[in-house]
């Protein structure tokens, strides 16, 4: 059984953590947190407590989150959040992903992180600022591994089109949840229609399963290049299925000679 923490920051009239426009970040934590939860609850073997107030009216203290985090004895505590700037509208843009900033950090916190960011970036379609180190009291205080994502910012004129959209919110928290889930090697939940069962059937369309983060990363560069190439934007569903954890083999295969026609694989290219 995997224990998951989930933490949507804040609460509802926290002051200062708002956009230019009032809109305040606990709406926008709540929903991805949300999204993350349903998405984990598709999964076997998995528990979810939620330790912010989900009604958003009380700011739970971090040491009480922390404390129920530790005494449930998580596996992961996930706390979702979104970044300010400067508090007035701006062109700044960007995801972020934290973990502890200390030598003597679980180094599972940034393995975890490292199956979440670039998912996060790809689900948000934002540019991508990195996982970073900081001395936040849930990822010190936090007796398991902990990270702490920062989905966007509340005051880009950039990033506010995208998080007023609850389809991205989604989007990001089941990104949230598809990186835990493949880093903790959860299995689908079958699914079941009147009196049958259906679990997923292997073939000859299996499912294009990287075995490290940086063959992820490596397809989801690729992808990005072919996007900048003078030949025009490829299909959203490559996207989609790389994020959705539905790419095929096939699949990979048609990309890579997708590459090879638009020369991305030529010598200096």
């Amino acid at each position: 059984m995997v224990k998951i923490v989930i933490d949507a920051g804040h609460g509802f009239n926290t002051p200062g953590k708002r956009s230019p426009d009032d809109e305040r970040e606990w709406s926008f934590n709540n929903k991805v947190a949300k999204y993350a939860i349903a998405k984990l609850k598709t999964y076997k073997n998995v528990e979810i407590l939620r330790v912010d107030d989900p009604t958003g009216q009380t700011d739970v203290p971090l040491a009480t989150r922390t404390t129920l985090a530790n005494e449930w004895q998580a596996d992961v505590y996930a706390s979702i959040h979104h970044n300010t700037l400067t508090d007035k509208w701006g062109s700044h843009s960007g995801i972020e992903t934290y973990t502890m900033d200390n030598p003597t950090a679980n180094p599972k916190s940034k393995e975890i992180a490292g199956a979440i960011h670039p998912r996060i970036v790809m689900a948000m379609g934002l540019s991508d600022r990195g996982m970073k180190r900081a001395n936040f009291h849930v990822l010190r205080e936090s007796a398991m591994p902990a990270f702490l994502s920062e989905g966007g910012f509340m005051d880009s004129t950039v990033d506010i089109l995208k998080l007023r959209d609850d389809h991205y919110l989604q989007a990001q928290g089941e990104a949230i949840a598809e990186g835990l889930a493949i880093y903790f090697k959860l299995q689908l939940l079958t699914a079941s229609v009147g009196n049958q069962i259906f679990s997923p059937k292997e073939g000859t369309n299996k499912l294009y399963t990287p075995s490290s983060q940086s063959l992820i990363n490596s397809t989801s560069a690729v992808l990005k290049r072919l996007e900048k190439m003078p030949d025009g934007p490829l299909s959203a569903t490559w996207h989609e299925k790389l994020l959705k954890g539905t790419l095929t083999d096939s699949d990979a295969i048609g990309l890579l000679y997708v590459a090879i026609e638009r020369g991305l694989l030529v010598d200096g290219r």
